[in-house]
């Protein structure tokens, strides 16, 4: 009983995301680390659209605890909140894409 009661503990982060500033076509990576594994129902978001493990978007979980996401080859629009989501537990940040100046 006592075992049960220690698992049922809630996680908490312990490492939150961090406000990312990249260029066009570079990649963003945000992680986010929780105090232990096992936390259900975990998401990322950007400006509220739930993100999904594809080409341009990879997902990745080590040990249960760290969380990270990293948006490859970003645009102009893809600046935003992005958002992740483990249970009850949440952690934002800002993404912002800056273009990259002909005058320059």
């Amino acid at each position: 009983l006592l075992l049960l009661c220690h698992a049922e503990e809630a996680a908490v982060i312990v490492s939150g995301l961090r406000n990312t500033d990249v260029f066009v076509g570079e990649s963003a990576t945000f992680t986010c680390e929780l105090s232990h594994p096992g936390v259900r129902n975990v998401q990322w978001w950007l400006d509220g659209t739930p993100l999904h493990n594809n080409l341009v978007t990879e997902i990745s979980e080590q040990d249960g605890r760290i969380h990270t996401l990293t948006l490859n080859d970003v645009a102009c629009h893809d600046s935003g909140t992005v958002t992740f989501r483990a249970g009850p537990l949440t952690s934002s940040a800002k993404l912002l894409v800056k273009g990259i100046s002909l005058l320059a």
